[in-house]
C-alpha cells in the first residue's frame, strides 16, 4: 500500500523531534556538549558551518555524474540481458553478478590503487569516485531496466510489429517511455542510494561533505557534534530528492491520466520507420 501524502508528511515532520530526543537523551548521559562549534551564532560555528556546507558541490557533482553514468551504462548491461543472443545474455549476467558482488568500498579502492598498476591508467579522486560508483551502481540499474521493459505488456510489442517499427525504434517511441515510468521509483531509490554511498569517496581524498566534517573532528575534537550537522546536511539532501522524484512521479501520472482521457495516437514514427 501506497502512503498518503498526509502521513509522509507527518513522518517527515517527525524526524527534528527524533533528533532533539536522541541529543536530550545524551545529555542525561553526562556528555559534555560543545554545540558552540557548529552554532550559527558563534563565530567558530560559522566557520564550521561554511566549511562544512562547502562540501556539498563535490558531493552532489559526484552522485550526480555516477548515477547518469549508471543509468546509461546500465541501459546497455540490461539490452544484452533481452538479446536473443546466448553469448550477449551470458555477458550480461556476469557483468551483473560480478560488480553486484563487490562492496562499494573495495571496488572504490580497487579502482584508485589497481587500475594504476594493472592498467597503467591513472585516475583523480573524483573520476575514480564517479567510476567505482557508476560501476557499482549499474548492476543494479540493469535488473531495474531489465524488469521494467520485460514488465510491458507483449500486446504492446506486437502493435509496434505491426506498425512495421524497428527494434531500435520500437524501443525508443513504445516499450522505453512505459517502462520508465514503471521503474521511476526504483530509480530515486537508487539515485538516494548513490548519493549516501558516496560518502566512501572521501577514503581516497575526495572534498565532500564526509570528508570535511572527518578533517573538522581531528581540528575541533567535537565527533558528535560535527557527525550530527553532517547527518542532517544528508537528511536534508535525500528529503529533496526524494520530494523531486515523487513531484516526477506525480506529473508523469497526471500526463497519462491526460493521454487516456484523449484519443489515441499513433506515435509520429512512420515516416522513420
Amino acid at each position: 500500500m501506497t502512503p498518503s501524502p498526509n502521513r509522509t508528511a507527518a513522518a517527515w515532520r517527525g524526524v527534528p523531534l527524533v533528533l532533539a530526543a536522541g541529543v536530550g537523551l545524551g545529555g542525561c548521559t553526562g556528555h559534555n556538549w560543545g554545540w558552540y562549534v557548529v552554532s550559527p551564532t558563534t563565530a567558530q560555528g560559522q566557520t564550521s558551518l561554511r566549511f562544512l556546507v562547502g562540501g556539498l558541490g563535490e558531493t552532489l557533482a559526484v552522485s550526480a555524474t555516477a548515477i547518469v553514468a549508471s543509468v546509461l551504462l546500465g541501459l546497455v548491461v540490461a539490452m544484452l540481458g533481452l538479446s536473443r543472443h546466448r553469448p550477449a545474455r551470458v555477458a550480461n549476467r556476469m557483468f551483473v553478478e560480478l560488480f553486484r558482488s563487490i562492496p562499494t568500498l573495495v571496488l572504490l579502492l580497487w579502482v584508485f590503487y589497481g587500475l594504476p598498476v594493472v592498467l597503467g591508467l591513472r585516475l583523480d579522486v573524483f573520476t575514480a569516485g564517479v567510476v567505482a560508483l557508476a560501476l557499482g551502481d549499474c548492476a543494479f540499474e540493469a535488473e531495474i531496466f531489465r524488469a521494467g521493459i520485460q514488465s510491458i505488456d507483449r500486446g504492446q510489442h506486437e502493435a509496434a510489429d505491426s506498425l512495421g517499427l524497428s527494434w531500435r525504434h520500437k524501443m525508443r517511441f513504445i516499450v522505453l517511455p512505459q517502462a520508465l515510468r514503471r521503474i521511476l521509483p526504483p530509480l530515486g531509490n537508487q539515485f538516494v542510494y548513490v548519493l549516501k554511498m558516496s560518502s566512501l569517496v572521501s577514503v581516497i581524498g575526495l572534498g565532500d561533505i564526509t570528508r570535511r566534517a572527518n578533517e573538522l573532528v581531528v581540528t575541533v575534537y567535537r565527533p558528535l557534534e560535527i557527525y550530527t550537522v553532517l547527518v542532517l546536511e544528508y537528511l536534508v539532501l535525500i528529503i529533496i530528492i526524494s520530494w523531486l522524484v515523487r513531484r516526477l512521479e506525480r506529473r508523469m501520472a497526471a500526463s497519462d491520466r491526460r493521454v487516456d482521457a484523449g484519443p489515441g495516437r499513433i506515435p509520429p514514427v512512420a515516416a522513420e520507420a
